[in-house]
Parts: C-alpha cells; structure tokens; sequence
C-alpha cells in the first residue's frame, strides 16, 4: 500500500502562483510514477502533469509553460509548482501513483492508478 497526503491548496488571485506537495508512505516511492489530476465541480477527473522515476514528464496542453511537476526522491515528496494562475484553474487538486511499467510517458488515464491522495482545493478569483 501507498499513502498519499497532499498539502499547499488555497486562494489565490489570477496571476499568483501555489506549490503542491504530495507527501508518499508505505512503499518505494521512487519506483512509482507520480501524477496530479484535478477534477472541478461537474467535470471529469483530467491529468494535469506526470513524473515517471526517471525523471520523464507529460504536461496537459492547457498547463504547458505554468506549472512544472517534480520529485524528490530521497524524502518520499512530490511537487506541483503552479504559476499564472488562471481562474479556469480552479479545481481540486489530486496526487495519484501507481508502480512504473515499461513506456516513456506517465499513464494518462486515471483508471491506471492504484493510489490516490484526499485532494486539495486550489481557487483562483479572477
């Protein structure tokens, strides 16, 4: 089993910028890939970024140059560095993992996840 616990949720204005953590126990944490998804009110749960253990990441189009995913290993942490927030932003925001198989990018799909967070809520007011 792996336990995750996200944290760095809130309100910010359009344009500001919140860091995520996912903090991960209970097994390897580095042999796992890392993702973030949100979900808003009504709407699917969609990927917002992906880190495999080597360090490969995928990023969802509407993040792409905002928001930069990372890792650290030896402290079992991963972290979603978020920028120019924009109103549509505005979601809760869930860590997920699940144990690296062979590929190049982060599964994208939130059915190939084993493990989930509890989720933070991230509002942005325009």
């Amino acid at each position: 089993q792996v336990q995750l616990v996200e944290s760095g949720g809130g309100l910010v204005q359009a344009g500001g910028s919140l860091r995520l953590s996912c903090a991960a126990s209970g097994r390897t944490f580095s042999s796992y890939v890392m993702s973030w998804f949100r979900q808003a009110p009504g709407k699917e749960r969609v990927l917002v970024a992906g880190i495999r253990p080597s360090g490969n990441t995928y990023y969802a189009d509407s993040v792409k140059g905002r928001f930069t995913i990372s890792r650290d290993n030896a402290k079992n942490t991963g972290f979603l560095q978020m920028n120019s927030l924009k109103p549509e932003d505005t979601a809760g925001y869930y860590c997920a993992a699940v144990i690296a198989r062979v590929g190049i990018r982060p599964p994208t799909v939130s059915d190939e996840y084993d493990y989930w967070g509890q989720g933070t809520q991230v509002t942005v007011s325009s």
